[in-house]
Parts: structure tokens; C-alpha cells; sequence
């Protein structure tokens, strides 16, 4: 016998979680006392709950495996609920876990603080039904509700919702069940016949194919698979935003990041959108995504390999898993006598050329062309919504490297928790972090833990003065697009981070300076980039253009109004 709060925690470990994130409340120590007992998982602390949904996030993206929080009840869980629902609509597998008050409270309305005073202790649970792809409040047979809902979690690759009442987390359920692996929902294997056979039928009608990479494929860490086919003849692979360097972007067979209209490099495009098959992988359809729909490709006309079904243009294939449908088409590609073809290599891709001298100020062209040159091998590139992640995008990353963002749910200040997240998740990787001045307000309280970590960050915060990317949109000199002026070379030290090496850089030169003594491994460093408000990256203006155009078309009086 072992209690429910160990039984739990023995589960996340199983399925790949070592850290679990939060914060203590009184409705969550025994809870919390019972995690800490069991072997194997780590508890870290932190700032507030948003960072900790933050940091459960980012860890489960980096580390290809779940994530974890713990909260308390009401206060607590609602302050995490715009990370949860982040991670719902990017597909990422995070348990949130509420210490609840005990069951007798919850039976007989009692009127406990933290509550809304009406007797109703599940209004909390009901708001994150929006948000989560199941919900449990653990009563009668715990252990069998806790693997279901976790079966839920994995099938689905999305978040969901344990209530673990106060006198729950120390009740005694049998251990026995931890002996039989919790998967997710397999593929219909006659769904799976059927869709391998309707795909050698449509391979046999082209001379080669597209793949369009997403993020679907990070959430069931099936980035070999990826590989395995780049080494097809007949193969060129793209990757949307949320799967950049899913493919080291040196592989012959890559075609880089593409962004619709705004893609890099001409050739990408008319690749993607003129394939005589294109295979979409994991892919999610959305205005950030495409370019703000600018692609030329007809989603309806795609092979689409999704996380629960499979699609050969209008045959839809339910039941068929990302991982068998991939499975199916390495395969049919073996079989194939495709001619051998190649990507666009990093060094034909459309970038800016030119340097500017020592003395001149940093502006942002200079920024990526700099950074651009000294990115190593073996890091994780995370960059914050906007300027940050939209000037990220047009980088060719080096061998072994992610970009971690969030382009779907775009929730500024994810990119500090998520950061500390990723570090722990990758202690391999260098983390390199870059982060606007106004997204940077909202969660820094990470830093101390961040720059605690072995693996040394590099922060970069591209203080802008303010929000650009809104200026972009509308009103630019508006005060709302203001913020407080911070001293940014303190806040390092007064947030528990005194060993990062501070750098205030203006200039050209200065930028170069700083790059070079950020090489050094043995500390983090905080590089602060002092750049124009109105100066941003090339896809940074598209996004805003795009958001405009669509903001003036949704107006009344508008013709398409």
C-alpha cells in the first residue's frame, strides 16, 4: 500500500517527469509532503502559479515528455489557468494538480476560504473544463482515476485537471497497479491497413513529395522519424514556426521555416506550395502559422498526418495515431522510386548582408546577423512572443538546436518560466533566451532559479521601451504602448541571480564584446540590447501588417464586414 499523493508522483515519474513546479498553499501540503517522499521527482519552487504552468510547459516541450504543477485551490489555480490553456492549445501533456479542500468540506458546501462563499466547490473545476482535455476530483478509487485520466493525457497530448481533496492525498491505495505502464490509445489497426494502402495508391501518382513539419510531431518525440525520411530520394522538408530545426537545418533535404507569403527564401514557398504531394505532419492551421494565411498550398488536398487521424485528401482516417501514420508512410516511401532531389541550403537563403561599423548604434538587422554567427551546436533558442520570436524565426540554427516559443497561444512572459523549464528538462543544452522588456516585466521572479542552473543561460532582453510589436499594429506613440523604465543591470543581483556576468550593450561593437565573453560557459549571462522603439525584424512587420489588415476588414463599414 502506498499513499495517493506517492502513488501519483510514482506516476509522473514513470512517464518522464523529475521536476514538478508550483507553489505550497494550505489545501496542498499533504499533497505536497507525499510528492517530495516518493523517489525520483524534484520539486521546484516557484515565483507564482502562472510561472509554474509556465515552467511545467516549457519543460514538457524541451524534454519531449510530460510536465507537472502543483497548486492550491482557487487563488492558485486561477492564477495558472492562462498557462494551462496554453498548453491546450499548443498539444502539450502538463498535469495540473490542485490540493483541494477535504471531502467533507466539498460534500457539505462548507463555506472555506479561498471559495466563492456559495457552498459550490467545483465552479473552479467547471472553468477548466474549457481548458483541459479531462477533469478528475479524486474520490472512491483513486489509483484507477489517476491512471485514467493520465491515459487521457498522453492519447490526447493535453493538459489536464486533478483534484486531489486534502484527506485524499494521504489515503492508502494498493501499489500493485504501478507494474502495468500507462500508454496512450492505440491505433484501429484496420484503420491503419486502410490508410497504408490508400497511401502507396496516392504515392504512385507523383514524382516526389513535401513534408510540412509541426509541432505535433516535439509532443510525441517522433523527431527520428523526421530524420529517417529526410534520407528518402524524392524528400524536401519544411517545418512551420512551431517545429523550426525539427530537421537540422543544414540537411540536404531541408527547405527551412515556412511562413506563406512572408517566407524566407522565394524557392521555399513555391516548393511548399506548388508540391505535387504535400504531407502535412503534426501541423496546426492558424493566422500566425500560415502567414497570416498567405499560403498557397489547399490544406484539402494534403495528406494530413495528425495526432489521432490521418487524412488522404477528403478520406479521413480516424483512429490512426501520428506515430503509426508516420510508420506507414516511411514504409510506402521505401518502396518508392523517386528521383533524388535537393533542399535550400542556409547559405541560399535571402538575408541581409553588409556589416556596420563598431560605432554604430544596435539596431535589430544587426542583432540576428551577430547572433546568427555565434549560436553554437547544442542549444535551445527560446524567444518570446514578438520582436523576439518573429526575428528568432528567420535564424538557421546550428546542428543539435530547438527554438522553443509559443506562436499559437502568444502569452507574453511565457518565455522566463518556460525557460527555467527547458533548462531543467535539457541539462545538455545551453539555454539561450531572448525576451522583450515588457513581456520580460511580467515573470522575471524566475531569474534566481534560471541562472541557478548548471547549464548557464544567456538572456538577452531587447529593451525596446515598451510593447513594438503593438506599435506596429496601432497608435505607436500611445501611452498604453509605454512601460515603467526599469534599471535593468540590478535586477540580476536583487532577484537572486548575482553570479550572471551583466552586459549593457548600445552598439555594434559592444554587441560583438558581449558575444565573445558570453562563449564562456562557467557563468550565465545578461545581456541587455538597447534598441529603437520603432526598429523590428522583418517578420515582425509582416505579423503586424497582417493583424491590421485583418483588424480593418473586421470593422464596420468594411467591405467584408
Amino acid at each position: 500500500m502506498m499513499t495517493v499523493g506517492r502513488y501519483l508522483a510514482t506516476r509522473l515519474k514513470q512517464l518522464g517527469a523529475g521536476h514538478v513546479f508550483g507553489l505550497p498553499g494550505d489545501f496542498n501540503l499533504n499533497l505536497l509532503d507525499e510528492i517530495l517522499a516518493a523517489d525520483g521527482l524534484t520539486w521546484t519552487g516557484s515565483a507564482n502559479e502562472l510561472n509554474a504552468a509556465y515552467s511545467a510547459d516549457g519543460y514538457a516541450r524541451a524534454g519531449r515528455r510530460v510536465g507537472a504543477l502543483v497548486t492550491t485551490y482557487g487563488v492558485g489555480e486561477l492564477s495558472a489557468i492562462n498557462g494551462t490553456a496554453g498548453s491546450f492549445a499548443e498539444h502539450v501533456p502538463v498535469a495540473h494538480i490542485v490540493g483541494m479542500p477535504p471531502r467533507a468540506a466539498l460534500l457539505s458546501g462548507a463555506r472555506v476560504h479561498h471559495s466563492l462563499l456559495d457552498g459550490d466547490h467545483y465552479h473552479f473545476v467547471r472553468m477548466f473544463d474549457e481548458v483541459t482535455a479531462a477533469q478528475v476530483v479524486l474520490g472512491e478509487d483513486p489509483a484507477s482515476a489517476i491512471d485514467d485520466i493520465l491515459t487521457t493525457m498522453l492519447t490526447k497530448s493535453r493538459p489536464v485537471y486533478i483534484g486531489v481533496p486534502l484527506d485524499v492525498a494521504q489515503a492508502l491505495v494498493p501499489s500493485d497497479r504501478l507494474h502495468t505502464k500507462i500508454t496512450p490509445a492505440a491505433s484501429d489497426p484496420a484503420a491503419v491497413a486502410a490508410f497504408e494502402s490508400a497511401l502507396r495508391a496516392r504515392l504512385d501518382d507523383v514524382p516526389g513529395v513535401v513534408l510540412l513539419v509541426g509541432h505535433g510531431v516535439h509532443r510525441r518525440g517522433l523527431e527520428p522519424d523526421i530524420e529517417t525520411l529526410a534520407g528518402f530520394p524524392g524528400v524536401r522538408i519544411a517545418t512551420q514556426a512551431g517545429a523550426k530545426a525539427i530537421l537540422d537545418e543544414g540537411h540536404p533535404a531541408s527547405l527551412g521555416t515556412y511562413f506563406g507569403a512572408e517566407t524566407l527564401t522565394a524557392s521555399t514557398r513555391r516548393l511548399v506550395d506548388e508540391a505535387a504531394l504535400l504531407v502535412m505532419v503534426g501541423t496546426a492551421v492558424s493566422d500566425f502559422m500560415t502567414g497570416f494565411f498567405t499560403h498557397g498550398y489547399t490544406p484539402e488536398n494534403a495528406v494530413e498526418l495528425a495526432l489521432d487521424h490521418a487524412r488522404i485528401g477528403h478520406a479521413v482516417y480516424p483512429g490512426v495515431r501520428l506515430a503509426d501514420s508516420l510508420a506507414s508512410l516511411r514504409l510506402a516511401m521505401a518502396e518508392t522510386k523517386f528521383t533524388p532531389v535537393s533542399g535550400v541550403k542556409p547559405d541560399e537563403r535571402d538575408r541581409p548582408t553588409g556589416r556596420r561599423p563598431q560605432s554604430a548604434p544596435l539596431d535589430q538587422q544587426t542583432l540576428w546577423q551577430e547572433l546568427q554567427e555565434w549560436l553554437e551546436p547544442d542549444t535551445i533558442v527560446i524567444a518570446e512572443a514578438g520582436t523576439a520570436f518573429y526575428g528568432a524565426l528567420d535564424l538557421t540554427l546550428p546542428e543539435r538546436s530547438d527554438l522553443l516559443g509559443q506562436p499559437v497561444w502568444s502569452s507574453i512572459g511565457y518565455t522566463i518560466p518556460a525557460t527555467l523549464g527547458a533548462a531543467l528538462a535539457r541539462p545538455d543544452r545551453r539555454p539561450v533566451l531572448l525576451v522583450g522588456d515588457g513581456a520580460a516585466q511580467l515573470t522575471v521572479q524566475e531569474f534566481g532559479r534560471l541562472f541557478g542552473q548548471d547549464n548557464k543561460p544567456v538572456v538577452f532582453l531587447l529593451d525596446n521601451d515598451g510593447y513594438t510589436v503593438e506599435r506596429k499594429i496601432q497608435s505607436p506613440d500611445a501611452s498604453y504602448q509605454d512601460i515603467v523604465r526599469w534599471d535593468w543591470s540590478l535586477v540580476p543581483r536583487a532577484l537572486g541571480a548575482a553570479g550572471a556576468q551583466v552586459h549593457d550593450v548600445r552598439t555594434v561593437g559592444e554587441l560583438r564584446a558581449s558575444l565573445r565573453k558570453a562563449r564562456d560557459r562557467t557563468a550565465g549571462h545578461f545581456v541587455r540590447l538597447r534598441l529603437n522603439r520603432h526598429d523590428a525584424p522583418r517578420l515582425l512587420l509582416a505579423l503586424a501588417a497582417g493583424i491590421t489588415g485583418a483588424n480593418r476588414e473586421a470593422r464596420p463599414g468594411s467591405p467584408r464586414h
